[in-house]
């Protein structure tokens, strides 16, 4: 009998917003195979759950993928979680889920609702979201340029991407140098978490206003 891959949500920043259904199954399962352990040590500690934790991220080898295979052979289940949101989701998850589905199509792979930065973001934005782009991650280095002249000319708006406070500034010197200086953005920081702020304004606004400390967090930003 084969076992079961769950995909799970967990919280984007406030514990709370753990769902019954994910703590359920992470309180089921044999097997938890976390992003980084350290963090999804703190979110099972809060929740009183101790688990046996396998490291699985993008730059997982090859034997870690069969060790997956042989555990879900011998009809164990395993939790695939992130350190927040939704696996796949601009995190590390697609490789194994389509390795499973090649070799053993027979694993069921159940996919467990959880809290989405995009979603959460846009919900509060104030606009139309009946249709939008999801861009993720802009490139480090090569294909920046590209990567922001293709935003502009998406049709189906309004185009979410995901930055790190590290390239915050860079990210508004590019779209600018694409959008112009006046092009209106909102930018949600550090959602569900203490210092959470949806920002609205042009990017030169941007640049001005998320200096030094505002600077710092996880960021969305969202363009029309």
């Amino acid at each position: 009998m084969n076992g079961k891959l769950y995909v799970v949500g967990t919280p984007i920043g406030n514990l709370k917003d753990i769902t019954e259904r994910a703590k359920e199954t992470l309180t089921s399962v044999d097997l938890v195979l976390a992003e980084d352990t350290r963090v999804t040590s703190k979110l099972l500690n809060h929740l009183g759950i101790k688990k046996p934790m396998w490291r699985y991220d993008e730059y997982a080898k090859s034997d870690l993928y069969e060790r997956i295979l042989e555990f879900l052979g011998a009809g164990k289940e395993i939790a695939l979680v992130t350190d927040a949101g939704t696996p796949l989701i601009a995190d590390p998850g697609s490789k194994l889920i389509a390795f499973i589905r090649e070799r053993t199509p027979e694993v069921k792979i159940v996919p467990i609702p959880g809290p989405s930065a995009i979603v959460t973001a846009l919900s509060a934005s104030g606009m139309n979201a009946d249709r939008f782009t999801f861009a993720g991650y802009p490139p480090h280095k090569k294909g920046r340029q590209t990567f922001f002249k293709t935003l502009k000319q998406i049709e189906m708006r309004p185009v979410v991407i995901y930055e790190s406070p590290h390239r915050l500034q860079k990210t508004f010197n590019d779209m600018e140098k694409i959008c112009g200086i006046e092009h209106p953005i909102t930018v949600a920081k550090e959602l569900t978490k203490i210092h959470e702020e949806i920002w609205k304004g042009t990017l030169e606004e941007a640049k001005r206003h998320f200096q030094k400390e505002k600077g710092k967090g996880e960021f969305v930003i969202i363009i029309p």
